[in-house]
C-alpha cells in the first residue's frame, strides 16, 4: 500500500470533527504502532497505569500483523469513520 494512503488517513484522524470512542481510538492506536514500529515489546504496564495497560493489550493483540496489512487495516478504519 502507498504510503501517502496511510499518511492521509493518519492527517484524517486529526481532522476528526466527532470523537469515536475509546475503542476505535484503541484499535487506531495499535494499528498505528503495528504499521510504523512492529510487534510491540517491553513490560505491559502495572495495574496503576490503565491506559497504558489498555494500549499495550490493543497492540500486543496484533503481534505477528504485518506492517503492510496494519497501514491497510488502519487506512479501511479511518474510511469507514470519515465515510470515505
Amino acid at each position: 500500500m502507498a504510503g501517502t494512503e496511510f499518511d492521509k488517513a493518519v492527517e484524517a484522524v486529526s481532522a476528526l470533527d466527532e470523537d469515536p470512542g475509546n475503542d476505535t481510538k484503541l484499535r487506531l492506536y495499535a494499528l498505528y504502532k503495528q504499521a510504523t514500529v512492529g510487534d510491540v515489546d517491553g513490560k505491559r504496564p502495572g495495574f496503576t497505569n490503565p491506559v497504558g495497560r489498555a494500549k499495550y493489550d490493543a497492540w500486543a493483540g496484533l503481534a505477528g500483523t504485518s506492517s503492510a496489512q496494519a497501514e491497510a487495516d488502519y487506512v479501511a478504519e479511518v474510511a469507514r469513520l470519515t465515510g470515505g
